[in-house]
């Protein structure tokens, strides 16, 4: 079991706090071949291994909200080898997004083989042998101001908590840093009492 590492903000995401870290050099990502722009899901960190799940922190306590994950990574786990780890949003339990039409409570978004973040289309391909839904893809290309811009321009920020962009290739887990980053929406988190202390809001499946 391992905690999954800080996604850094980039300088022009909105919704940093004191304790979020800032992305200093973006050069990987400018010049990157290819990056992917997906989805950030307003969700729980979520990591599947060869011994069931946890969420972003391995010591995660128990939470009635996590019985569905459990059970879901009941049926991955075996597939799985020791150093395999499948990561991604988990989407049960409302946070400050609703969302209606999830096809899946938990969308992927890395697959981690020997702290190897592994390539995005070897990690496509993985996630459909074990039946896992990826969190959506909103642009693949150049990292560049104009597609960075255009992204953002075209994000619904009543309905969607922002991006993370990363390299298409394969990189090092320690690599993280340089080789993705993310963009959140101002005042992301809109009510006063954390999600897990609050009653338990379904999300809602297509």
């Amino acid at each position: 079991m391992k905690k999954y590492g800080r996604t850094f903000h980039l300088p022009i995401s909105l919704g940093t706090t004191s304790d979020d870290k800032i992305q200093q050099d973006s050069s990987i990502l400018e010049n990157a071949a290819e990056v992917i722009f997906t989805e950030k899901m307003d969700g729980e960190n979520t990591t599947i291994h060869h011994k069931g799940c946890h969420a972003r922190s391995p010591d995660s306590g128990y939470h009635a909200s996590r019985d569905w994950i459990k059970a879901f990574a009941a049926g991955i786990s075996p597939q799985l080898i020791e150093n395999e780890r499948i990561v991604g949003e988990y989407l049960f339990a409302r946070h400050s997004i609703a969302y209606t039409k999830l096809p899946s409570y938990f969308m992927g978004f890395a697959w981690v083989l020997n702290d190897i973040f592994q390539s995005w289309d070897e990690t496509i391909e993985r996630f459909q042998q074990l039946g896992i839904n990826s969190v959506p893809v909103l642009y693949r290309g150049q990292f560049n101001k104009k597609n960075l811009d255009d992204v953002c321009k075209n994000l619904q920020l009543e309905n969607q908590e922002g991006f993370v962009v990363r390299t298409a290739t394969a990189f090092a887990e320690n690599e993280m840093a340089t080789h993705m980053a993310k963009y959140v929406r101002q005042g992301h988190v809109q009510s006063e009492k954390h999600w897990m202390h609050s009653e338990i809001i379904r999300n809602g499946l297509e």
